[in-house]
């Protein structure tokens, strides 16, 4: 097979997966939608989680299913699911695991085994993560980021495919902890789940409160979604899309030529590269659930909110003024100007 004809292969075998990545996508949000009814955009947005190979953190005050999403999701893929339950007691070993000794029934020696928390899945729930203190928190940046976790100078790595996603209620302060940004900005996306319409929540309490409980099947495995992961890396990106995402990014940061005024005025700290990563990444992945093979200036600005929210830090004129994020990036929106396609 000469070049020109292995290139035309390889592009009609990355058709067909994309054709299976959108029959896919469908299938999986039919199983999550016999459970988790509403919440559209969390629900895509978790999906674009896993095509991506990230981690998202979900927001919402309780009782909007936050977990409930994530435990579905899992139950829809054939993945091994691990849930923490994040409290102010939690240590780090809780998470990551721990040497244990062992003696051997054999010589009578006694040495160290290494016995693996709960970190070590494909699928980790971190349920109501600002619960617990910053050290038990950075025990999963590591893990996040390396895909790894090092214990006593050991370093072991996890297993692919690998995604965190945490939740944290927004109205609780006592007994809370905050974030801190350099793990806030590891999570792709700010998820956040509102209240659902009359119609449907009367639908969701009929749901639940009947005898019958719905089956999720699977519908992916993880050696398909790690193919799935691969070819939205290879979606190709137009020079123009990408420098229209990275003006959104350079624009969130007060003091530089890029900011507009209002920037200035309410935001400490903007975003960083990983933001316009993201937001490239995320739209490649948007761009194959809705059937197109290439990304478009809609997929990057679908994305903004849920990528810039919770990278931005607003002032102290900003609070006074009670201008929130999401105002903050509407605007950003409406200063960046999209490209002329012509």
């Amino acid at each position: 097979m000469n070049e020109h004809s292995a290139a035309a292969a390889a592009a009609g075998d990355d058709a067909a997966l994309a054709d299976a990545l959108a029959e896919d996508y469908r299938r999986l949000r039919q199983e999550i939608a016999k459970r988790v009814l509403g919440q559209e955009q969390a629900v895509e947005l978790s999906l674009l989680t896993l095509l991506a190979g990230g981690n998202s953190l979900l927001v919402g005050v309780p009782g909007l299913a936050k977990t409930l999403l994530v435990q579905t999701v899992a139950d829809a893929l054939a993945l091994r699911f691990s849930r923490i339950q994040f409290t102010p007691d939690l240590m780090p070993s809780d998470i990551t695991g721990t040497d244990l000794v062992q003696e051997d029934p054999q010589t009578g020696r006694r040495e160290f085994q290494f016995a693996p928390g709960p970190v070590f899945a494909n699928i980790v729930l971190a349920d109501e993560i600002n619960r617990t203190p910053p050290k038990t928190q950075a025990a999963l940046l590591e893990a996040m980021q390396e895909r790894r976790v090092t214990v006593q100078g050991t370093t072991y790595p996890l297993d692919s495919p690998f995604f965190v996603f945490a939740t944290r209620n927004p109205i609780e302060l006592e007994g809370t902890y905050p974030l801190p940004e350099a793990q806030l900005d590891r999570f792709l996306f700010e998820i956040e789940l509102g209240y659902l319409s009359a119609e449907v929540e009367l639908d969701v309490v009929r749901a639940t409160t009947g005898d019958a409980s719905e089956v999720v099947a699977p519908v992916l495995s993880g050696e398909r979604l790690l193919a799935y992961q691969h070819l939205v890396r290879r979606v190709p990106l137009a020079e123009s899309v990408g420098r229209y995402a990275l003006a959104l990014v350079r624009a969130t940061r007060p003091g530089t030529e890029e900011a507009p005024e209002f920037v200035d005025e309410w935001l400490a700290y903007g975003a960083s590269v990983r933001a316009a990563q993201t937001l490239v990444l995320g739209g490649k992945a948007r761009a194959l659930i809705n059937g197109r093979a290439h990304v478009a200036y809609e997929d990057i600005r679908a994305l903004v909110l849920p990528v810039l929210r919770h990278r931005i830090l607003r002032n102290f004129h900003a609070e006074a003024e009670r201008v929130s994020s999401e105002d903050i990036i509407a605007r950003l929106l409406d200063s960046v100007p999209v490209p002329d396609p012509r």
